[in-house]
């Protein structure tokens, strides 16, 4: 399935189904999981980046596990908005993998999320650089995803 919007994205979701917030660095890939409201995003695993095949089957055991029905990568744009090759990556990754895992997916902007993770870490979780380093890119992915899923609570209408 094609990129879409946030909007087209949880059209497309089935009832019930979780998103997967994909943080996709040069070494590690992190990993959050929203709940099946679509509301709080959760941290949820931090996968050591490999070979894409090994990667993509680690992702489709956790798809077919936690009832996901569709992804948000973070896209991590520079800060003037152009993208850069970072982004030709991540975006090449998302293509690799709807070649195997066809679900519709989105992308978020990431800019600072990393860094407002580690300032989160540093200043209220008082976590050693160690541990830090052992959560951030989870923590990251978890950042990412609620800012789509605050997006879209902010285009459904009042209640």
């Amino acid at each position: 399935m094609p990129e879409c919007s946030l909007s087209e994205l949880s059209a497309a979701l089935e009832r019930r189904a979780r998103l997967l917030g994909v943080d996709l660095g040069d070494k590690t890939i992190g990993l959050a999981l929203s709940d099946t409201g679509l509301v709080i995003a959760s941290p949820l695993e931090t996968l050591k980046r490999g070979k894409f095949t090994p990667d993509a089957q680690k992702i489709e055991a956790l798809v077919a596990d936690h009832g996901i029905g569709g992804i948000v990568y973070g896209l991590p744009v520079n800060m003037d908005g152009s993208e850069g090759p970072r982004c030709q990556s991540t975006r090449q990754f998302a293509r690799n993998l709807d070649q195997r895992l066809p679900l519709p997916y989105a992308f978020q902007d990431e800019r600072l999320s990393t860094a407002a993770v580690e300032r989160v870490l540093i200043g209220q979780a008082d976590m050693s650089r160690k541990r830090r380093a052992e959560v951030v890119d989870k923590a990251a992915a978890a950042w990412i995803l609620q800012g789509a899923l605050d997006a879209l609570a902010a285009q459904r209408p009042p209640r």
